[in-house]
């Protein structure tokens, strides 16, 4: 069966664990520290274990200092996102089940009062240059969320006529639902907040081996029953896995006070694969109350952060998010923050939340558990993978031998 996650059952954001830790805990070590870590971090927490947390930077403001999680769009998206990056079908169908999850944990969140969260739900549209039923894989995508059991669906050729969408860019067909908005900065900060509240240590250090050979001696370090990765393109390395890529993407940051154009209350999408034409993104979300993000691009095998305004893509991004709304050619940029800019962990075959398949030296199955290669879909995805990992945990634990993500599919279908 599926993982099974329910707010206040499963989880709560009180500042401590859900389920009280036995007199001897069982004591996991997670590697990275961004959302997927601090996420899983949470979960396993809330089921009663002893949770470590080793990272070798933590969420900051520090000038070209965030992490990726910071960086990211965070919208919501019902797969696959609108980067485009997602071709695995057994990825795939995991996927959905585990974005509804994680729809339904930060839904809850934004509407618990008091959390400071950074958490909003708002509508999100989504445009298209033909009708959507003569795209069978954009039809059958609009399907999945309209049975999905995301909130207030509704699909409308007209949805882009109450905006300032110009009418001659070619939108042809939209459909909307509510979607999760999160301003990134504070929710990371809240996340990070939250989980060190409900017991959670906090190390400092780099790993820079496959975890494999190193899984014995990290282990007995930190007196550890069990590792997570959610190290992101380190994954390469620690999980020695090649096909993990960077997917680099940039966003400017317009303020968005509806001074110089009228207020943006939405995110407003157009795919890379409806686009009909290459890489052309139209992505715009409110980050929080003041500031709108601008996007988007995803470029393959770029490592370099060195984007800047004056870069052709980023001037072809904003150009062609003004040729969609020419309102935003009045926009100012964050003077403190105008451009952000990150390598979304990607990888050849997308997610991998799956025990390591390989067998330790001394023959006996790992326990280690994966979680990465969520490119831009994160915070999509988050809760949903986390919830998948502690059910993987437990069978490490019990030591039942591992199975492979395509046959664990068949399995639960």
């Amino acid at each position: 069966m599926a993982p099974v996650l329910t707010f206040w059952k499963d989880l709560n954001t009180d500042p401590a664990p859900l389920k009280q830790q036995p007199v001897i805990p069982r004591h996991i070590l997670v590697i990275g520290g961004g959302v997927s870590g601090l996420v899983t971090a949470w979960c396993l927490l809330d089921k009663g274990y002893k949770v470590t947390i080793l990272a070798r930077e933590w969420a900051n403001t520090t000038k070209n200092g965030r992490l990726t999680a910071q960086i990211a769009g965070a919208l919501w998206e019902y797969p696959p996102a609108v980067c485009g990056s997602h071709t695995n079908e057994t990825s795939l169908a995991y996927s959905k089940s585990w974005a509804m999850i994680a729809y339904h944990i930060w839904y809850a969140i934004a509407n618990t009062a008091g959390l400071n969260s950074g958490v909003r739900v708002m509508p999100a549209r989504f445009f298209f240059p033909y009708a959507i039923e003569e795209d069978r894989r954009q039809y059958l995508k609009m399907k999945g969320i309209e049975a999905s059991g995301v909130q207030d669906f509704v699909h409308d050729s007209k949805l882009a006529d109450s905006l300032e969408i110009d009418p001659d860019y070619g939108v042809k067909d939209a459909y909307q639902h509510q979607s999760i908005i999160i301003d990134t900065d504070q929710a990371m900060e809240w996340l990070t907040v939250l989980v060190k509240a409900k017991g959670a240590s906090f190390a400092l250090a780099s790993v820079d081996q496959d975890l494999l050979l190193l899984e014995d001696a990290l282990r007995l370090h930190f007196f550890a029953d069990a590792i997570v990765n959610c190290s992101g393109l380190g994954s390469k390395v620690l999980a020695n896995d090649t096909t993990c890529y960077p997917l680099r993407g940039a966003l400017l940051r317009l303020v968005n006070d509806g001074k110089d154009f009228p207020k943006i209350n939405s995110a407003l999408a157009i795919s890379a694969d409806a686009a009909q034409k290459d890489n052309g993104i139209i992505f715009l979300v409110p980050r929080n109350e003041n500031i709108l993000i601008l996007g988007g691009i995803a470029q393959a095998g770029e490592e370099k952060l060195d984007l800047t305004l004056d870069s052709p893509a980023i001037q072809e991004m904003r150009k062609r998010c003004e040729e969609f709304m020419p309102c935003l050619k009045n926009a100012k940029l964050d003077p403190d923050y105008p451009l952000a800019q990150g390598l979304r962990p990607a990888r050849k075959d997308n997610i991998r939340v799956e025990r390591e398949l390989r067998a330790r030296a001394n023959g006996k199955p790992s326990r280690v558990v994966h979680n990465y290669g969520h490119g831009g879909s994160g915070w999509s995805l988050s809760f949903g993978c986390a919830a998948e990992v502690v059910e993987l945990i437990e069978e490490a634990l019990a030591e039942i031998p591992p199975s492979a993500m395509a046959t664990l599919q068949k399995a639960k279908l």
